[in-house]
């Protein structure tokens, strides 16, 4: 049995009483060399939250930031508030985890992952039957959450492990599952649709990038990553793939739901959320008055618009998703306040009157100011996709873009805020190494076929990949999309 720090009731006994000082002395520290009082309080708040997030949980702690933030002078409850729950970006996560919710009921998800592995193509090859089911994940992870899509697809291959007679401990379980929690993670920072890291990164820099410019950068990225992710894995683990009867996929079709007039309408439904989303931004250039219609609504307006449709229309006398059904099992009320944290904690970081962000561009900002624009990001990208693999993505994608912003915006360097922040946004996705890093990842490590030191050796040489990937792809991308 893995015993867990949260479970270590001495350890719990001693952490939790320092971190807890920890996010409330930091105001009392007298300024030095201009790093004033409050903006020692902010850094305490976060280190001391941060070690709870990587060794407690991600729920009470988020409340802790939100409360100790409340204390400083320059900031109060109210602001606190308006900056976490109250923002738009709070909103329009908790909308979009309802429309995904209604779709993860319908037998649709399911369905297409069945029949995409029970191809005859897929049944002659082991190596192709892999290859497969994980890139029916990163399809699917383009426009449904990181969590949503491992909570509806875990079960699928749990069962096919079992029809196929995998052993459960064995190579090819510990492929599929982290390959499984892998192509979660790449497919969450390859689009800015239901994802919330890449929308924290613009929102940190106060800039919009529209959903198709990022995804001309993050997709052929992801996908190159995702197939060296493959490779990795095969390679490195190697699966015997011989043994497996793969007669025995027929068993799923057998068992296979059919598609219901109520799933079609909630298809259609979510279809429509994403044509809200992603049709506008193809008229940026091609006619101008179309874009900014839509645009002037912001991201909030489509899920909004999808979920209200989804409470209206009635199917056989009851409506397609309940509201308080879908607040009560989809939406991941821990993530979505761990958001509202890093959210708050990042206006904080922000804060004129705290001056953290003053006090690095005066400091660090003098040692990054004049670098070359490789050097640059590739800082940039070194320091996302570290933090991200270490901690949590949300404060990753907040802190990152919030520096970079500040530095590149007040410099003379002809590096693109819209490529960093681009760059920033995916990599702080590509969460693979460490149980914090993502909620998925954390499940998986604690599987019987997977384990803590599985996930740091794979998912550590995942994220030096990704690192250059965003170097030699992303960027030159980014060049040719934003210049």
């Amino acid at each position: 049995m893995k015993k867990k720090l949260k479970d270590n009731k001495i350890f719990c006994a001693i952490i939790i009483p320092i971190t807890i000082i920890l996010c409330f002395i930091g105001q009392f520290i007298p300024s030095i060399n201009g790093f004033s009082n409050e903006a020692f309080g902010v850094l305490f708040i976060f280190l001391g939250v941060l070690i709870l997030w990587l060794t407690i949980g991600i729920d009470w702690p988020s409340l802790l930031c939100l409360f100790a933030l409340g204390f400083l002078p320059s900031i109060g409850f109210n602001k606190v508030i308006a900056s976490s729950f109250g923002s738009s970006t709070f909103a329009f996560l908790l909308f979009t985890f309802i429309a995904t919710y209604a779709l993860s009921k319908t037998c649709l998800i399911k369905k297409i992952a069945i029949n995409f592995i029970s191809l005859k193509l897929i049944k002659r090859n082991g190596y192709l039957f892999i290859f497969s089911f994980l890139f029916i994940v990163l399809f699917l992870g383009l426009f449904i959450s990181p969590t949503v899509l491992f909570v509806v697809l875990l079960p699928i291959l749990n069962e096919i492990i079992e029809i196929l007679n995998i052993d459960k401990n064995g190579k090819i379980a510990k492929t599929l599952l982290l390959g499984l929690g892998f192509s979660v993670s790449i497919s969450s920072g390859m689009t800015p649709i239901a994802h919330v890291f890449p929308i924290l990164a613009m929102n940190a820099a106060n800039i919009t990038i529209s959903s198709i410019d990022y995804m001309l950068v993050a997709i052929p990225t992801g996908l190159i990553l995702f197939i060296l992710m493959y490779f990795l894995l095969i390679l490195f683990i190697k699966p015997d793939l011989k043994g497996i009867n793969f007669e025995n996929v027929s068993k799923l079709k057998e068992n296979e739901e059919k598609l219901k007039k109520k799933d079609i309408i909630v298809l259609i439904i979510f279809i429509i959320i994403l044509a809200l989303w992603i049709i506008p931004s193809l008229f940026e250039y091609i006619y101008p008055p179309i874009y900014q219609f839509f645009n002037r609504y912001g991201t909030v307006m489509p899920p909004l618009f999808g979920t209200l449709i989804l409470c209206i229309i009635k199917f056989k006398d009851e409506p397609l998703i309940k509201v308080d059904d879908a607040l009560k099992n989809g939406v991941p009320w821990a993530s979505l306040i761990m958001c509202a944290a890093t959210l708050a904690l990042g206006e904080a970081i922000r804060d004129d009157n705290i001056g953290l962000i003053t006090f690095l561009e005066n400091n660090l900002g003098n040692y990054l100011i004049n670098l070359s624009p490789i050097l640059l990001i590739f800082i940039f990208a070194l320091w996302a996709a570290v933090q991200t693999n270490l901690s949590s993505n949300m404060v990753t994608a907040t802190l990152v873009s919030t520096v970079a912003s500040t530095i590149i915006l007040s410099s003379t360097s002809t590096l693109s805020l819209e490529i960093t922040v681009t760059i920033i946004g995916m990599l702080s996705s590509f969460a693979f190494a460490t149980p914090p890093s993502m909620p998925h990842i954390a499940i998986i490590a604690s599987s019987e076929a997977v384990s803590t030191k599985d996930c740091l050796i794979y998912g550590g040489i995942l994220m030096i990949i990704s690192i250059i990937l965003a170097l030699i792809i992303s960027y030159p991308l980014g060049l040719l999309v934003f210049n």
